[in-house]
């Protein structure tokens, strides 16, 4: 199997088991229907555990373009690898929510709520607010990238460090995920939603695109930021780039900020109207 492939599998495998249990635990007439949050968040630990035991040994299980993007910036990846390895993540996603959608198939139509839906595919904030949803997805993947690096550092059983991993993505979810739903992976959350604007779902309303571009950057930013970080405090190797990432970091965020300010103001106006 080659690495693009793997990455292509991998990442199918990832939406399959956490898309599977947001379908199981969100849509009606489910046996798991209502089953909580805990649910959710120990089925996308299993999911990313098992992803990554299914293609680690062939493409390092990546998964997630945020991962790439560190380990490229911290100069543990070729660089020149970088595209392929988030074609084949976002083309994984793409599938793994295909299947999610024809394996829930009559359960589309029960449900009646199209939030609920997309809930299925992609992330949305608890509290819309574009400044604090943007940096849960930074400090989501920031804690994600920097708790694989050092797990990575110590030395398990053989075949166990998977395992940890998924309890990383657990850990997350149960005490940061409650804001945003912890995309922290622009492939898990872009991925599905694309399919969920291409596939025929009944009564599925909107795609929410206004909201896209928060779990794609976030991550984006928070996870290069975390390899960067790592290298620079955990191994004392610091470099340039780590203060120009975090300088475009600041800048997204303060920007992010001013948009929220304005956003407020123009609420505050009507309703004072």
């Amino acid at each position: 199997m080659t690495p693009f492939v793997a990455e292509v599998v991998g990442t199918a495998l990832l939406i399959i088991f956490g898309g599977g249990v947001c379908a199981g635990v969100s849509l009606k007439k489910s046996f798991a229907q209502n089953s909580g949050w805990i649910v959710i968040t120990m089925g996308w630990g299993m999911a990313v555990a098992i992803a990554v035991y299914a293609v680690g040994k062939f493409s390092g299980a990546h998964l997630n373009p945020a991962v790439t993007l560190a380990l490229a910036f911290n100069g543990d990846f070729p660089w020149a690898n970088v595209p392929k390895y988030i074609v084949a993540q976002f083309l994984g996603a793409i599938i793994g929510a295909t299947v999610v959608f024809l394996h829930y198939l009559p359960h589309w139509k029960e449900t009646e709520d199209p939030g609920v839906k997309l809930g299925v595919f992609s992330t949305g904030p608890a509290i819309p607010n574009t400044f604090a949803n943007l940096l849960s997805e930074i400090i989501g993947t920031f804690i994600l990238v920097v708790g694989i690096l050092a797990i990575g550092a110590n030395k398990f059983t053989d075949g166990l460090n998977p395992f940890i991993v998924g309890f990383l993505i657990v850990g997350i979810g149960l005490s940061l995920g409650g804001t945003t739903g912890y995309a922290i992976n622009p492939a898990r959350d872009l991925g599905p939603r694309i399919a969920h604007f291409l596939l025929p779902i009944p009564g599925k309303g909107s795609s929410n695109w206004s909201y896209a571009w928060i779990p794609v950057i976030g991550p984006v930013l928070g996870g290069s930021f975390g390899g960067l970080f790592y290298k620079a405090v955990f191994l004392g190797q610091m470099t340039a780039i780590f203060w120009y990432v975090l300088t475009a970091l600041v800048i997204v965020l303060a920007i992010a900020f001013i948009q929220q300010g304005k956003a407020a103001y123009k609420t505050s106006k009507k309703t004072f109207m």
